[in-house]
């Protein structure tokens, strides 16, 4: 693999300070999608692992109100109101974990461009098949993440003005992911460089190291966060809310249904992305965000934003402190040839202030 190189330098993204140099996507990289290996659109859909589909049944369409749109013995294929396909796979298997995590491209070219790049890069890859996706490329990114692409899916009405059919919180769009991993660093110069991701905000230290970056196709805050852990695993899972209230509904209707321990973190403000959240635990561990009011970085020259890693209102505008379980745990992801992919630990050793 490459030795790629930090996604910004100390100075690079302050305001006031050296403008950022020139980011894959930006007019005059190469390539017919701006440098980028394909033209991936956003973050479409993630496969987990579940042991008991019945109690994730209940937590996820009962109580969060997602949309039920294939069921089986083994599956439940859900959508917020807005999706006009399904976002999120709950699979039955002996252990909890992540299948894979899947991003939407353009059209079957970009597949086609993206086995070349496996290829090239060495990169495991197969084609697979899913409800509703009859062609599925799914490949073990170089820091061992499991995703996959896709460009044909099936589509189905949207339900975002069939209010009558509005269930619990009502969960609306799929809208990000965040993968925790030893090598924030690298694998956010190798999806900008290859995959042309754009950066919005990073997390920075003293000595100039990266802990964490938040990065886009779509021209939000992000479709893929990094987070510092021991990984690779799957931090979270975020869907779009319509509005602040609709969190604090959620946060309710849990307690009202004697699950308010499901509520790990939040509901608050963060610092960055400037997003109202809170932090949901599923039957299985599996973490959930519901997210909402966070900004567009579609603007060629927009400067990513530089955070020091113990800024107070960094992770949490306002709101209570971090707990711990949100910077130590999160779900394993499948390895290519099956299996767990194995845990790395990072050299990047402690956590923020601020946190319980």
């Amino acid at each position: 693999m490459k030795n790629y190189q930090p996604p910004l330098s100390p100075t690079e993204g302050r305001k006031g300070s050296a403008k950022p140099r020139q980011r894959p996507g930006d007019a005059g990289a190469r390539g017919d999608w701006g440098g980028a290996a394909a033209n991936i659109i956003r973050i479409g859909h993630g496969v987990f692992y579940v042991t008991d589909l019945e109690r994730c049944k209940h937590f996820y369409v009962n109580l969060l109100g997602l949309n039920v749109l294939h069921e089986s013995a083994r599956a439940l294929y859900l959508r917020g109101v807005e999706d006009r396909e399904w976002t999120l796979k709950l699979e039955l298997a002996p252990e909890p974990g992540i299948k894979h995590l899947a991003y939407r491209v353009a059209t079957d070219a970009d597949l086609e461009a993206l086995v070349a790049f496996a290829e090239t890069q060495g990169l495991p890859y197969r084609w697979e098949t899913e409800v509703d996706r009859p062609k599925l490329l799914r490949l073990q990114d170089p820091f061992d993440t499991p995703v996959a692409f896709y460009a044909e899916s099936q589509k189905y009405s949207w339900l975002l003005q069939k209010y009558h059919r509005h269930r619990g919180a009502g969960l609306q769009r799929i809208d990000h992911i965040n993968v925790m991993t030893p090598q924030v660093e690298a694998m956010t110069r190798w999806y900008m460089d290859e995959l042309g991701f754009r950066l919005s905000e990073y997390t920075e230290d003293d000595a100039g190291r990266i802990w964490a970056a938040w990065i886009q196709r779509r021209g939000g805050v992000h479709d893929l966060a990094l987070t510092n852990g021991t990984g690779p695993r799957l931090h979270h899972f975020a869907y779009w809310m319509p509005d602040a209230m609709s969190i604090i509904r959620a946060c309710d209707i849990l307690a009202g249904a004697l699950e308010s321990e499901k509520i790990e973190r939040g509901p608050g403000r963060h610092g960055v992305s400037n997003a109202f959240f809170v932090y949901l635990r599923d039957p299985d561990g599996h973490r959930i965000e519901l997210y909402t009011s966070d900004y567009i970085t579609v603007d060629p020259d927009f400067e990513p934003i530089r955070w020091h890693l113990n800024d107070p209102r960094r992770q949490t505008l306002w709101g209570a402190k971090t707990p711990r379980s949100w910077f130590e745990e999160a779900s394993l992801l499948e390895a290519f040839a099956g299996g767990w992919v194995a845990q790395t630990e990072s050299e990047l050793k402690g956590l923020p202030q601020h946190v319980i």
